[in-house]
């Protein structure tokens, strides 16, 4: 259930919208990617956006990435042990074998979808990369994410956990962004 409906504002200044994320029980979640995508309208281009992720203490880090279609990921082993990532969703099928250190190319993530990483070599190892097709998403710390500089306008808000059953798609509630306004409660049913 997402409550809270954005209300229209007379101003075209840009806002910040703040998504709280609680669980069934009305917990605080952590790593919930709360994402805005245009009702109307065409998105900004961002290109050369890259992140990355480590295999550190034989796990990633972080555990859950959100980043923009287009951008790509850089995935250095800061073990002494060789690592073996993969994926094999929809949204990005590739591999980067037996490797120590950081390979010389990064991943470039170009469609958008929820990524699930493995290393072959530890199956205790597993991440998760939601790639969105919009400028405006964040993360949640502590049951709480700031999407900065979103203007003013209707829209699509999107929120995915990692622990939403597979292939469920992420909860959708069409807002409207106005300076100002409340923050959003999102309540995920798991």
């Amino acid at each position: 259930m997402i409550g809270a409906l954005l209300h229209h504002g007379q101003t075209q200044a840009a806002a910040t919208v703040s998504v709280n994320v609680t669980d069934a029980k009305g917990r605080l979640v952590d790593d919930a990617v709360a994402a805005l995508i245009p009702v109307r309208g065409t998105l900004r281009a961002r290109s050369g956006a890259s992140a990355q992720i480590e295999q550190k203490d034989k796990q990633f880090a972080p555990s859950v990435t959100v980043v923009q279609t287009g951008t790509a990921i850089q995935f250095p082993n800061r073990d002494t042990v060789r690592h073996h990532v993969y994926s094999f969703s929809p949204a990005k099928n590739f591999e980067i074998k037996l490797y120590v250190g950081t390979p010389a190319e990064p991943v470039l993530f170009d469609k958008p979808g929820v990524v699930v990483l493995g290393c072959n070599i530890h199956d205790h190892m597993v991440a998760w990369i939601n790639v969105v097709d919009t400028p405006w998403f964040a993360k949640t710390s502590q049951g709480n994410a700031q999407i900065a500089a979103v203007p003013p306008g209707d829209y699509e808000l999107q929120v995915w956990h990692p622990r939403a059953p597979t292939n469920r798609p992420p909860m959708r509630q069409r807002v409207t962004v106005a300076a100002g306004a409340p923050p959003l409660s999102v309540q995920l049913p798991y």
